[in-house]
């Protein structure tokens, strides 16, 4: 296939790919050369053994710097990798209770919303109502509101308690 496109690349260009005809160079230990041209730039990194690299692409003209670039290369990666680690997943994690729970059920229901709190996940609480129980909604309203209160100090309410089928929900998330 005569004049093919050459396969696209992300990141920036290296030696031969550098399309600009003068750049300003800083070498490997990071001093600045001033301008010259491309040719030249490119002669210098190969006189040391190294690559160059485009720095900056949008700047008149552009800047490219003499370094390794699989040494490049694999700083990246590295920072990526680390960058990636310390994200932390937001989970959310399911309480179920009912209108007429048990003072004990309920401070062990409690216990757990705060330990998911404390580790960064978001709360869902499900009222369920079974039987005759729907007749008496404020029941259930009153045990999601003493949830409420009791876990304000830390949450937000990101979902106020609303109804869903036989089940009342409310989302807590972490301030």
């Amino acid at each position: 296939m005569p004049n093919a496109p050459a396969p696209s690349r992300d990141g920036p260009r290296v030696n031969d790919e550098i399309r600009a005809p003068s750049v300003r160079l800083i070498d490997q230990d990071g001093e600045m050369l001033g301008v010259m041209s491309a040719r030249d730039a490119l002669h210098r990194a190969y006189a040391v053994g190294l690559d160059l690299l485009e720095i900056s692409p949008n700047a008149s003209p552009p800047v490219v710097k003499i370094l390794d670039y699989g040494k490049y290369k694999y700083e990246a990666q590295k920072k990526k990798n680390e960058a990636k680690k310390k994200q932390k997943v937001v989970e959310i994690k399911e309480i179920k209770v009912r209108p007429n729970i048990d003072e004990n059920d309920y401070q062990v229901k409690m216990r757990a919303m705060r330990t998911f709190i404390e580790e960064g996940d978001k709360v869902k609480v499900t009222l369920r109502f079974r039987g005759r129980e729907m007749a008496h909604q404020e029941i259930g309203i009153k045990v999601l509101e003493r949830i409420r209160g009791e876990m304000d100090a830390t949450t937000k309410v990101e979902q106020m308690p609303r109804m869903e089928n036989r089940q009342m929900v409310m989302v807590l998330a972490p301030k």
